[in-house]
Formats: structure tokens, C-alpha cells, sequence
């Protein structure tokens, strides 16, 4: 058990350092009112094809890291309190 621990920790902390890092990369996605006032569109080859940009797989990737590092954080909680 002490070795799946051990296991878990490490993956966890090298889980929180990539978001951490991926968080900090990110650039910021509103457009403010700028874009309220010029009237920018969503229909255009840019926002239909965003999933395949840089930014569209650095968001898909913070959003898995998350979700992996909720699920070892319940993880880990489940094997602490199992002593």
C-alpha cells in the first residue's frame, strides 16, 4: 500500500507542475469590448478550426490535467483515510 503511495504522490506532483505550467502559458481568451463594439463573428475559419490551434490543444490539455489531478487528489484522499 505504501508503495502505491509513493506511486501516486509522484504523479500527482508531476500532474500539478505541467498545469501549473500550462496555466501560465495560456493566453488570456476574452476579447473584451472591442469585440462587442467591431461585431467579431464566430463564424469564421478560426473559431470553426480553434480545437486544432496551439491554444485550442493547450486548453484541451489543462482540462484533462484537471481533471486527472481532481481524481488522484480523491484517490489519494480514499488511501490516506484507509489506514
Amino acid at each position: 500500500m505504501e508503495i502505491a503511495k509513493g506511486i501516486l504522490i509522484v504523479i500527482y506532483f508531476v500532474v500539478a507542475l505541467i498545469l501549473i505550467i500550462l496555466t501560465l502559458i495560456q493566453s488570456k481568451d476574452d476579447a473584451g469590448l472591442s469585440s462587442t463594439i467591431t461585431g467579431s463573428s464566430t463564424n469564421n475559419f478560426f473559431e470553426k478550426n480553434k480545437g486544432r490551434t496551439k491554444e485550442g490543444k493547450q486548453k484541451r490539455w489543462t482540462i484533462i490535467l484537471s481533471v486527472v489531478f481532481a481524481i488522484l487528489t480523491i484517490a489519494l484522499g480514499i488511501l490516506y483515510m484507509a489506514k
